[in-house]
């Protein structure tokens, strides 16, 4: 018998080199005892289980891609059995290729139940985790710090470490669980399997979030039942918000029976305030023409192409009107379509330090975008960036052409591949073209790289090292180019 110790903290790859080695030395399943580090015999694979040696006429051990997924999600479970039903399996799909797909098979039910449980489990934290600010300022690198506690099923903070990384790219966090953390600084994903305990956590904000979901909560639609199903009392004690739901649920119906006897009120003030408003846009002198007030109002009002349709309002370029710079980028981003400010979100952040770096004030720029409405796609509650097509940048074009012909600029920096086609109509690859001062007609030049964003999407770490230097290297030429030309 064979005995094999592992931490067990949803690390994929520690089971599977154990796993591949014992099969590939014919090692069967009941012959192998699996456990957790932490149990009576402290057993470690590397130290005290060498690697059995291969048996004769050994052949490599294959699997479906399936199993990978699947083991994958099991291997963060927390029961222990999971070693070695992943190991029986790995086992039996040696001669039969298709056993993933036998639903009935008692081995295949249990692990799809345990993956469903992980993805169940890695649910719920994307959905009761909250974060309550730390510190009493802005973090040194200008962001704010941000601190949450959950307590989890399963292994799962590795696995959903990257959502929120996405999701709250822009801020300072930390996560702290029983089964590990993880805490991101803006440049870095830090991952550990290290169990955590509960800090002390108070937010000024959490009153303020009481008082927003006490007013969206609707009791004429409560299904207690349903509730409780979808967010389970384990999780209320670390959601500000659960205190609320006893006195919530015991007074539903009587607010029920408030809500039908209120007669239909008047609309509130601020309704008023922003219809008198518009009223006041409609009937206001317009600004005079030619000048880049009025353009910008012009292009408040644009409906040349169905994006304006979802966007918030346009986004239209700031800086000097006589800046001899002008940086094109791509469209408006979330945070800038709300802001009607361009480059004001993590790709912003990305440009100013590039600026920073090269010595150059960003008030001395014109800064604009090549299609002035965001174009999104709505996931939930998020809205998800989608690349304007040729036919957008061609509409948005008009409006392109009349800030370089107010502004006048003597260097246009193309960022990315569509501000390239929308000030040349050419369509090469953007790496051909990068990195060289172009003429243009009028005398300017035309200097292209990289769009901020795409800095962001690189997951290799030590790739987006390299070209974050690379862009930086960009600015500061364009910046020397215009040193040596004045």
């Amino acid at each position: 018998m064979r005995r094999v110790v592992l931490k067990g903290r949803g690390d994929f790859d520690e089971w599977r080199n154990a796993a591949r080695a014992l099969a590939c030395a014919g090692v069967a399943p009941e012959d192998i005892e699996w456990s957790e580090e932490g149990g009576e015999k402290q057993l470690f694979w590397e130290r005290d289980v060498l690697p059995p040696q291969p048996v004769s006429g050994s052949r490599s051990m294959t699997v479906p891609p399936a199993f990978i997924d699947l083991a994958s999600a099991v291997i963060c479970h927390s029961d222990p059995v999971r070693f070695f039903l992943l190991y029986r399996l790995l086992w039996r799909l040696q001669s039969d290729k298709s056993l993933l797909s036998v639903a009935s098979d008692e081995d295949v039910s249990v692990a799809r139940l345990m993956e469903k449980n992980v993805r169940r489990d890695a649910h719920k934290m994307t959905a009761f985790l909250r974060f309550k600010e730390v510190g009493s300022g802005i973090s040194v690198n200008g962001r704010r710090k941000f601190l949450a506690w959950f307590e989890p099923d399963h292994h799962i903070v590795t696995r959903k470490a990257p959502f929120f990384q996405r999701r709250f790219n822009d801020m300072d966090w930390m996560i702290l669980t029983p089964k590990g953390s993880a805490s991101w600084d803006g440049m870095r994903l830090s991952l550990s399997d290290e169990p955590c305990t509960k800090p002390d956590l108070t937010d000024p904000a959490d009153e303020l979030w009481k008082t927003y979901f006490a007013n969206i909560f609707n009791p004429a639609r409560l299904k207690v039942k349903a509730m409780q199903a979808e967010m389970p009392k384990k999780y209320w004690k670390n959601m500000p918000e659960a205190e609320l739901i006893p006195d919530l649920i015991a007074n539903a119906e009587q607010r029920v029976l408030a809500m039908a006897r209120r007669e239909a009120t008047m609309p509130p003030a601020f309704h008023d305030k922003l219809q008198a408003a518009s009223r006041n846009l409609q009937t206001a002198p317009s600004t005079a023409e030619g000048t880049w007030e009025a353009l910008r109002e012009q292009a408040a009002a644009c409906s040349r192409c169905p994006l304006h349709a979802k966007a918030t309002q346009a986004v239209f370029g700031e800086g000097p009107q006589d800046a001899e710079i002008m940086f094109v980028g791509e469209q408006p981003g979330d945070q800038e379509d709300l802001a009607g400010r361009p480059f004001v979100g993590p790709a912003g952040r990305v440009f100013d330090e590039a600026l920073l770096a090269a010595g150059m004030n960003r008030a001395e720029l014109y800064v604009t975008n090549a299609v002035k409405h965001f174009k999104y796609e709505p996931r939930g509650k998020r809205r998800i960036h989608q690349k304007p097509n040729r036919g957008e940048v061609e509409h948005c074009r008009w409006w392109l052409d009349r800030e370089l012909e107010l502004v006048k600029p003597k260097l246009v920096v193309a960022m990315g591949a569509t501000a390239l086609f929308a000030l040349t109509g050419w369509q090469q690859k953007l790496e051909d073209a990068r990195g060289e001062f172009i003429p243009l007609e009028g005398g300017r030049q035309l200097f292209v790289t990289v769009h901020p964003s795409f800095l962001l999407r690189l997951p290799d770490e030590g790739l987006r090292q390299q070209e974050v230097e690379r862009f930086r290297s960009d600015i500061a030429r364009i910046g020397s180019e215009l040193a040596s030309s004045s």
